[in-house]
């Protein structure tokens, strides 16, 4: 299926829930949604079941993941799953396609130094409950790198381990982006392996057509569409971030005023 007829079955198919995903922190539960002889399996986070946030607005994590998507569509770095806002059975909220894993590949992990090889980037170092040295990883991955300029981008205040998901599909995915776009600075995140290193072609020109998408003057503006599920001043803190991005042609560091990684990191 092509990602405009994902959205579709997501949009318009009917809504069955299977079960409810008792980890998430808000009420989530995995469905299936049927169209046309067509069926899936979707998540579905109704608003409802948000718990109440100091810092974000009550009632608008799931435009959050909606407006995330949106941004990594725009972008063409495809990292984040098909989502949309409809109503469902216990009221409006997100829906999202379902990721069949990978089970054999990890994209991020904790291990011990000596068994760190090629193709992993260390976060942190840190030591175990019995004081061994243990290191704080992720996978040098293109898709992960692109993963990593979307959350400075989206200002995500919440990428774990447990959010980066390796797809059968050969693919990799973020999900779980509802505290994403706050226009105070909240970036936390365990892609933290680039930092200081000049963005790649990939990401360059994403951020190219992600800044296009964002101009006022396009007549079919991101910031238009965003802006059912985020404020106008989140809108052009957004805007601004990928304007700095691009010209510090460079991941950032953590700025020190907040706490650079997420707790629990998985």
């Amino acid at each position: 299926m092509t990602v405009d007829q994902v959205e579709d079955l997501l949009r318009r198919g009917e809504i069955e829930v299977q079960g409810r995903i008792t980890e998430a922190s808000n009420a989530t539960m995995l469905c299936t949604v049927t169209l046309d002889g067509v069926e899936g399996l979707c998540v579905y986070k109704p608003v409802r079941g948000e718990r109440p946030l100091w810092d974000f607005p009550d009632g608008t994590l799931a435009g959050r993941e909606v407006a995330t998507y949106l941004v990594s569509k725009a972008s063409g770095f495809g990292v984040v799953p098909a989502t949309v806002h409809r109503d469902g059975p216990f009221g409006p909220g997100m829906v999202q396609r379902w990721i069949e894993l990978d089970e054999e590949r990890e994209l991020v992990d904790i291990l011990a130094p000596r068994d760190v090889g090629p193709g992993w980037r260390t976060v942190l170092r840190a030591r175990g409950d019995d004081g061994e040295p243990a290191l704080l990883v992720h996978a040098d991955d293109p898709a992960l790198r692109a993963m990593a300029a979307l959350d400075v981008v989206v200002n995500n205040a919440d990428r774990k381990g447990g959010h980066v998901l390796a797809g059968a599909d050969g693919r990799v995915y973020g999900v779980d982006h509802g505290i994403c776009l706050h226009q105070e600075t909240k970036l936390r995140t365990v892609l933290w392996g680039w930092v200081g290193e000049s963005l790649d072609d990939d990401v360059t020109a994403g951020l190219k057509r992600l800044r296009a998408a964002l101009s006022p003057g396009n007549a079919a503006a991101l910031g238009d569409e965003i802006g059912d599920h985020i404020t106008r001043a989140e809108v052009k803190a957004l805007r601004s971030r990928v304007d700095r991005l691009l010209h510090a042609n460079e991941l950032p560091s953590p700025s020190g005023g907040w706490p650079p990684i997420p707790w629990p990191a998985f």
